[in-house]
């Protein structure tokens, strides 16, 4: 009973949360390191099928930086970071594709529709569904006391969303779990 009782106070105290969200999109980042217990996983899908049900709209966003890594490492290629960005060569970026679209993706998609939620995977590259543009570091140099830009390589910054993907999953009663790669 008293397990009952906690559960319905967790939801009275997200009822002006749920009110202000409903028939809204939100964005949720589900990031890579995030992905390792199973407990975890699980109580994701349940959070993000219970948003659905109750009138939220939720879009996954993804990472998978230490599924990308231990991937990279496997095959004997070192990871380069700048400003905790990977650097990013044409080698690196199919490694990164078939992890964010081939596995990790389709690994968030069925755990969702295994616990009863109607989950979609997409890549930016879906549709048109993420336009971006290279992305620039950019680091003061001390020799020259003007900015240096730095190369990462295959490494983007979102430009535009293509939100009719969304709203016609969004309308279907999907969930959009999508792997930043465009």
């Amino acid at each position: 009973m008293e397990k009952l009782i906690k559960k319905a106070d967790v939801l009275l105290e997200a009822l002006p949360y749920i009110k202000n969200l409903y028939k809204k999109t939100i964005v949720i980042k589900y990031g890579g390191s995030a992905m390792v217990a199973e407990e975890l996983k699980k109580s994701f899908a349940l959070d993000v099928i219970l948003l659905k049900y109750i009138g939220i709209n939720p879009v996954i966003v993804h990472g998978g930086g230490p599924q990308i890594g231990k991937t990279l490492e496997k095959m004997g290629k070192k990871s380069h970071f700048v400003e905790g960005l990977r650097v990013t060569d044409e080698e690196t970026i199919d490694v990164v594709e078939m992890v964010l679209v081939g596995k990790v993706n389709k690994e968030i998609v069925s755990l969702i529709n295994r616990h009863g939620g109607k989950a979609v995977g997409l890549s930016g590259k879906d549709g048109e569904l993420i336009k971006a543009k290279k992305y620039k570091v950019v680091k003061s140099s001390p020799e020259t006391d003007r900015p240096e830009i730095i190369d990462i390589g295959m490494v983007g910054e979102v430009e535009s969303i293509n939100a009719g993907v969304l709203n016609t999953l969004d309308e279907g009663g999907f969930i959009p779990v999508i792997a930043p790669v465009g």
